[in-house]
Parts: C-alpha cells; structure tokens; sequence
C-alpha cells in the first residue's frame, strides 16, 4: 500500500493540492471588510458582482462567481481582486480568500494567461495522458504565458487523451500533433480544429453551439438579469466552423 501511494505525485507536505497549508501571518490586524470610500472597484466588474449577488437569497452564496469574475479581470484572484470583491459583498477579505484556495480553477497565485488542462483521470491515464502532459509541458519551454497542469478529470472520455484549451475541448490529441497545438495557442489561434469537440457532428441536425446569450425557460418573478454563464459565452480562442472541421478529419 505504502508503494503505491508513493507513486502518486505529492507535494513536500503530503498533499497533491500546493499551498494548502500556507501559513496566515499572525502578526497582521484582523482581517474587516474593506472601506468602499478607499477601495476602488472596475464598474464592470462592480456591476457582475452585484449581479450574481442578485441571484441567491444569501448574497455569499455569489462568492464563487464573484471571485470567477475578478480573475478574468485581473488574470487570477490577487490580493487586489479578492478586495475589490469582499468591497462589493461586504464580507472579509479572508473569506472569500479560503474559497478561493479551495476551488483549483480559481487562481490565488499569478498564472498564464492561457490555461492548458490535460485530463489525467482513467480513461485519459490508460490512453497516454501523462505522456501527453509531459510531451505539452516540453513543447511549451517554459513559456510564462502559458499555464498548463494535470486536471483530475475533464468528462470527457471519449476524445482521450484531450486537454482543454482555454475551455476548449481538443482531443484526442496526439504526442506528433503536440507541437502544432503549442504553436497555435501561442499564436492566439484555434487549437488543432479538427479535434475540437465543438466542432464535431451530432446526432440531433438542429444541435448548435450557442453563439451569444440564450434564454432557458421564462423569467422568474423578480429575478434580476445576470450575465450569460460561462457556456453561453463565445471562446477566447475561435472554434472552427463544423463543417471544415469534419473536413478536417476526414
């Protein structure tokens, strides 16, 4: 048992997650909630916070997808970040931190602007995801733009070994086309169109992939707008027209 847990990456303190036990400095001042007069807040960024606060009964229910909102703007979940949000949820600056830490797609350290996920959960794992990871990892030379890690699962399993791509699903993906996708992401281009999962043909002839805001059901009473979620968005990176990309494969 001891050897197989030794197999398992970890990091010096045992755990797989880094910086979970991160010391809090003890000689500050408690943490308050910061003053509105002395903290200045983006307005959109203001503006999307108090709209998912809008949402839900108990406004600190809205702490995820506030702190969401403040990475995309700052690029991770600063120290900046995490207070302009605890202004404008008037909650401390170390609760929404320790939400933040928890939830590994939130960011509490600087990253690059690209995120590279490759799947290394099962189905991945048994059709080469480590090698994939390694081979991306490779490729990318150390590139601070880039951030690139192993992700438990993707549910994706029948485009093994995939990664996604700023959100976007590319699989599978071979070790030879590991060059071309590191290139294309660099470059600010669709990665590897061909395998994108957007872009592959279904079963059902009206299916599309949603181009702009879409409305599910009527509007509850007095429920407040919200930004569209985060599938209803366009991709940071284009998706290939469906039927160049089954070109493409073909």
């Amino acid at each position: 048992m001891s050897s197989r847990r030794s197999e398992v990456p970890r990091f010096g303190h045992g755990s797989r997650v880094p910086g979970w036990d991160d010391a809090a400095d003890l000689r500050k001042d408690p943490a308050v909630v910061p003053d509105a007069a002395t903290t200045p807040v983006p307005a959109d960024l203001r503006a999307e916070i108090e709209s998912h606060m809008a949402k839900y009964p108990d406004h600190r229910s809205a702490s995820i997808p506030a702190l969401a909102a403040a990475q995309r703007h700052h690029g991770w979940c600063s120290p900046e970040a995490i207070e302009q949000v605890a202004c404008v949820m008037a909650l401390t600056p170390g609760y929404l931190f320790s939400v933040a830490s928890f939830y590994d797609m939130l960011e509490t350290h600087p990253v690059g602007r690209h995120s590279i996920f490759v799947c290394t959960n099962i189905s991945c794992s048994l059709c080469g995801a480590d090698d994939l990871l390694a081979a991306i990892v490779d490729a990318a030379d150390g590139d601070p733009d880039l951030n690139i890690r192993s992700f438990e699962c993707l549910g994706a399993c029948d485009i093994a070994p995939m990664a996604s791509v700023d959100g976007v699903y590319v699989g599978p993906v071979a070790l030879d086309e590991v060059g071309t996708l590191v290139a294309q992401i660099k470059a600010g281009e669709a990665p590897l169109p061909a395998r994108q999962l957007g872009g592959r043909a279904v079963a059902e002839p009206l299916a599309a992939i949603p181009k702009g805001p879409t409305t599910y059901g009527g509007q509850m009473p007095e429920e407040a707008p919200g930004p569209p979620a985060p599938v209803e968005q366009q991709s940071p990176i284009p998706l290939q027209d469906a039927d160049q990309s089954e070109e493409g494969a073909t």
